[in-house]
């Protein structure tokens, strides 16, 4: 969907290019009219009902947050946790314990344990904005919590089973990131 400078874009993988569009003038707190909003509506409310990754593309200010919140709300783990996490809003050296938390003893300070925002978004969703900004030392651990579901506490030599769905969202193109070494493409 563009929006004067403005785009956002959500793909479905094996959706079909064209369907019949339902006159849906919004999802969740975001409302249009043109056939690109109502597009994006028909893709979003697909997405909803699934529990896959969904990644959100767009530039700063277009409404990605607003399009993950009914993600969540829209669909199986509606009730159930929704963790917003702002991977840029970090110093990069914290978050893994933000994300993966941290067993008692694991670092200087580590007096007690705490669990990471991925456990607290367990059966839930967690929102990951801003995930270009990941650091490219802690994507491979993200990329198993994905793959495996599963969490390894900093400092911790045992494994956590979790259950959460991921949306990400991002103003970066993230093929260029790639392409420029700064995020995984197993990740992407």
């Amino acid at each position: 969907v563009e929006l004067g400078d403005s785009a956002i874009e959500l793909r479905g993988a094996g959706a079909p290019a064209e369907e019949e569009l339902l006159p849906i003038d919004h999802f969740g707190e975001l409302f249009g009219r043109a056939p690109a909003m109502q597009r994006l509506f028909a893709m979003a409310r697909r997405a909803a009902a699934a529990s896959a990754t969904v990644l959100i593309p767009g530039e700063t200010g277009t409404g990605k947050d607003l399009l993950a919140r009914p993600l969540h709300a829209g669909g199986p783990r509606t009730g159930r946790p929704f963790v917003v996490f702002d991977c840029g809003a970090i110093a990069p050296s914290l978050i893994e314990g933000a994300l993966f938390g941290h067993v008692r003893g694991a670092f200087t300070g580590a007096d007690h344990a705490k669990r990471g925002l991925v456990v607290t978004a367990d059966k839930g969703t967690l929102l990951l904005d801003e995930i270009a900004e990941l650091p490219l030392e802690l994507q491979p651990k993200l990329l198993r919590t994905l793959q495996a579901g599963e969490v390894k506490p900093v400092g911790g030599t045992e494994t956590v089973t979790v259950d959460v769905r991921v949306v990400a969202a991002t103003n970066r193109d993230l093929r260029a990131e790639v392409a420029a070494g700064r995020f995984r493409e197993d990740l992407f």
